[in-house]
């Protein structure tokens, strides 16, 4: 972690709904005039699509079925760890893009599913990360201990089934077989890469839903924000102050010492009462440091 240099790090699997918080955030830097550098997960893979495919197919053939992008080894992190250091230390570091669709292809004139080069940071406040790896620890790389503020974006199984399937199948043209063969392919590194990270973030935002999802694979929509419960963790409730938050939310409640339950279109406004004085916690110490 860095007093002159912070980190945010949003984690969440596919589907999850990482990039809706990541707009939340953006509000909050306009609103505060906060800079920050942002790197997305994605940009950090460690093949393109076509070569990912033909990895996927090698290891099919050694008989591993199930090596997706959930798996450390079809990522870069010891680059992106190495981002985190560079960032935390300097305040500076590099990232890419990576291309999902035609509509990043035309904006950055590259065919989809390919990465575009490396390019360095723009002078910022801070590093914002956003993907599947930002609070990964294991035996090789440690990348939860570069960030300051670190943040879990974990719908229950099911909704997040759902979220993906139609999100693929909206967007990326997938039908719903596809979708759920990916969504079991993934499961094993799911279980051992993704939900670990869960157990090293500041705050899990988990959303719940209240209508019947038993099988999420014919749901004809994704529960709406009225329609779901968030369940609000934070690993370290001691400053936080829930009397506050529980005027403020309307319907809101505790669930235990550390946890606070809102209704689900309140996502926008308890993120706003929760984060913002954090990240302007990270800026004064920041200023403090400099």
């Amino acid at each position: 972690m860095s007093a002159k240099h912070p980190i945010i790090s949003i984690t969440g699997s596919s589907g999850a709904g990482t990039t809706s918080v990541k707009r939340i955030f953006e509000q909050i830097f306009r609103r505060e005039s906060i800079e920050a550098a942002f790197i997305e997960g994605d940009a950090f893979h460690r093949f393109d699509r076509a070569a990912m495919k033909q990895k996927v197919a090698e290891e099919e053939k050694k008989g591993n079925p199930n090596f997706t992008h959930f798996n450390v080894e079809a990522n870069e992190l010891e680059i992106l760890e190495s981002v985190f250091e560079e960032y935390g230390r300097r305040g500076t570091g590099r990232t890419r893009t990576y291309i999902h669709d035609e509509d990043e292809g035309k904006l950055f004139g590259q065919e989809p599913g390919t990465f575009t080069d490396w390019r360095a940071f723009e002078p910022s406040d801070l590093l914002f990360y956003e993907g599947l790896h930002g609070c990964v620890a294991t035996e090789e790389v440690n990348i939860a201990r570069y960030a300051d503020l670190k943040i879990g974006v974990v719908p229950v199984i099911n909704l997040e089934w759902i979220q993906k399937i139609h999100r693929d199948r909206s967007t990326r043209g997938y039908s719903t077989e596809a979708v759920m063969d990916v969504i079991l392919r993934r499961m094993p590194d799911y279980v051992r890469y993704i939900t670990p990270q869960f157990t090293q973030t500041d705050i899990n935002f988990q959303r719940v839903p209240i209508v019947d999802t038993s099988n999420p694979f014919i749901a004809r929509w994704i529960p709406t924000p009225d329609e779901s419960m968030l369940v609000i963790r934070f690993a370290r409730p001691r400053g936080i102050d829930f009397p506050y938050l529980l005027s403020m939310i309307n319907d809101s409640f505790m669930s235990r010492a550390n946890s606070i339950v809102v209704p689900g279109n309140k996502l926008d406004l308890a993120m706003q009462l929760i984060l913002t004085p954090l990240i302007l916690q990270l800026i004064e110490r920041k200023k403090r440091a400099s």
